[in-house]
C-alpha cells in the first residue's frame, strides 16, 4: 500500500493543509474526530482523493489491562467513516492502577514507555491481537520517544519490535524523530535500531521537530524538523523505501509556506538517501537473508511459529499470557506512573533526575492541554493560571480525560477559596456550575455551599 508524502491534519492548520500542493494523504488524531461525522476540511480532502488515516493516542496497548472495547469500537468507527486503509496507535501505556492493583485509576495524559522485557512483550502481543480482531483494517504501531528508561530491560528497541512483528504480524509506524530523541536522552543508536527492526514491516514513517534543553531532547512537535532527524530519515531510506512519510506538527503552527519548506526538505532527504538502482538488495533484504550477520541471538523464549500468507497477517499461536504476568506488569506500571503524577517514591532502579524531568513535563502538558480544552480558565485566572495549575497537578493525578481535569481543577481552586478577586470567583463559579451538570457523589458539600454563597452574595 503506497501512501506517498503526507502531513498531520489538525484543525488549526486545516486551511493550510488543504492549500499545500503534492500532499498524497493526511493523518488525523482519532480521538479528536467524532465517530459519526467529519470536519468539512476532511470531507473536502477525501473528495479530492486524499487518503485520511486515523491515528489513535488513547488505547494504551502496552498497558497491563486488556484494551477497552469502547475505545476499540470508536477507533473502528472512525476508520470506517474515513474509508481508511489502516489505523495506527502507539507502543505505550497511558494509564495504570484499577482492578489489577486494587488502587485508584491514574491517567498519564501522555505516552509512556513499556519495559522491553519478555513479560511486557507477552502482554503487548495479546493486547495487539485483541485490537486486530476488533478493527476492520490493518493496525500499525508507532515507537515512542522517551525521557526515561526502565531498569533491567532484556531486549533492545529493535529486537522488541522485531519480536512484536513476528508474533502478531502487526505493521510498524516508525517515527525517526523518536529514534533521535532516544539517541539523545537514552544513548540508543538509531542505526542499530534500524538494523535490528524488520524494516520490511514499515507501513509509514513520521518526521517531527523538537528542541534540546539542558541535555534533554523534548519531542515537542512544535519546532521545525532538525537536521539530525533528517539524518535518521536518510538512514532509514538507505535500508528501505517506506510506503509513506508524514510530517507531524501539533503546536506553534507556522505559516503554510514553512510547512511546505519542511515537506520539501523531507522529499530531498528521501531522494538523496535512496540507494542507486544498480546497488542490488538493500540492507533490509540482506538482514532478512542473513540475520546472524548483524543481529546476535536473543535470549528468552522462542517466538511461536508464524505462517506466511503473503499479506502481512502472520499470527503466532494464541496462548494466553502466563499467569501473573499482567499483575506484575500492572504493579510496575502503577508504581512508575504514581511516582510521576502523584509524588510517591521512585521505583527502584530508575534515574531520579530523569523522573523529575518527566514529571514536570507531564504537569506542563496537562496545564497546556487544559488551557486549550477550557480556554476560559486561563482567561478567568489570568497570569496566576499556570502556577495554580502546576501546584494542583503536583498533588492531584489525572483520573479521567482533560475536560474532567479542567472541572476538577476549577473545583480545587474554589474549595481553596480562590480566586482572590470576587469578580473572578463569581465567573469561575458560574463556569463550574454550567459544566459540572448533575453533581456526582464525590462532589463535596463544602464546594456546593461555597458556590451558593458566592452567587447569593452578588
Amino acid at each position: 500500500m503506497e501512501l506517498g508524502i503526507g502531513i498531520g491534519w489538525r484543525p488549526e492548520i486545516a486551511a493550510e493543509v488543504e492549500s499545500l500542493s503534492g500532499i498524497d494523504w493526511v493523518e488525523a488524531v482519532a480521538e479528536n474526530l467524532c465517530a459519526d461525522h467529519l470536519p468539512d476540511s476532511l470531507v473536502r480532502l477525501r473528495e479530492r482523493g486524499v487518503t485520511v488515516v486515523p491515528h489513535g493516542v488513547a488505547l494504551g496497548l502496552g498497558g497491563a489491562d486488556r484494551p477497552d472495547p469502547d475505545r476499540l469500537a470508536g477507533l473502528a468507527a472512525r476508520a470506517g467513516l474515513l474509508g481508511a486503509p489502516l489505523v495506527t496507535e502507539h507502543i505505550a501505556f497511558v494509564r495504570a492502577g484499577g482492578p489489577l492493583t486494587a488502587s485508584p485509576r491514574l491517567e498519564a495524559g501522555h505516552l509512556l514507555p513499556v519495559p522491553r522485557t519478555w513479560d511486557a512483550l507477552d502482554v503487548l502481543c495479546e493486547n495487539v491481537r485483541i485490537a486486530q480482531d476488533s478493527l476492520p483494517v490493518p493496525l500499525a504501531l508507532e515507537n515512542i520517544a522517551a525521557l526515561i528508561t526502565w531498569p533491567d530491560e532484556e531486549l533492545t528497541e529493535g529486537q522488541f519490535l522485531a519480536e512484536l512483528v513476528e508474533r502478531t504480524g502487526v505493521r510498524l509506524l516508525i517515527d525517526v524523530a523518536n529514534l533521535h530523541t532516544n539517541h539523545v536522552n537514552l544513548g540508543q543508536d538509531p542505526a542499530k535500531a534500524l538494523d535490528e527492526l524488520p524494516v520490511d514491516a514499515i507501513a509509514y514513517v513520521h518526521v517531527a521537530g523538537g528542541v534540546e534543553k539542558n541535555g534533554v531532547w523534548h519531542d515537542t512537535h512544535a519546532h521545525p524538523v532538525s537536521e539530525p532527524v533528517l539524518e535518521v530519515l536518510a538512514e532509514l531510506r538507505s535500508r528501505v523505501d517506506p510506503p509513506g512519510v508524514l510530517l507531524e506538527r501539533d503546536d506553534a503552527f507556522p505559516p503554510g509556506a514553512e510547512l511546505a519548506g519542511e515537506l520539501d526538505a523531507i522529499r530531498a532527504t528521501l531522494r538523496k538517501a535512496a540507494p542507486p538502482a544498480h546497488a542490488g538488495p538493500g540492507r533490509a533484504a540482506a538482514r532478512k537473508a542473513a540475520p546472524s550477520a548483524d543481529r546476535g541471538p536473543v535470549a528468552g523464549p522462542d517466538p511461536a511459529p508464524a505462517s506466511d500468507d503473503g499479506a502481512g497477517a502472520r499470527t503466532a499461536a494464541r496462548a494466553p499470557v502466563p499467569a501473573g504476568t499482567r499483575d506484575r506488569t500492572a504493579v510496575a506500571q502503577t508504581a512508575l506512573l504514581s511516582a510521576l503524577v502523584a509524588g510517591t517514591p521512585a521505583p527502584e532502579g530508575f534515574d531520579h533526575r530523569r523522573l523529575r524531568v518527566q514529571s514536570r513535563a507531564l504537569a506542563a502538558k496537562r496545564a497546556d492541554v487544559v488551557a486549550k480544552v477550557a480556554p476560559e480558565l486561563p482567561e478567568i485566572l489570568g497570569d496566576g493560571y499556570r502556577a495554580a495549575f502546576l501546584a494542583y497537578a503536583g498533588s492531584r493525578p489525572m483520573s479521567g480525560g482533560y475536560r474532567r481535569d479542567a472541572l476538577d481543577f476549577a473545583e480545587h481552586v474554589l474549595i481553596a477559596g480562590g480566586p482572590a478577586d470576587p469578580a473572578a470567583r463569581r465567573r469561575l463559579t458560574y463556569w463550574w456550575q454550567d459544566r459540572s451538570g448533575a453533581r456526582p457523589p464525590r462532589r463535596t458539600t463544602r464546594l456546593v455551599r461555597a458556590a451558593r454563597a458566592v452567587l447569593v452574595g452578588q
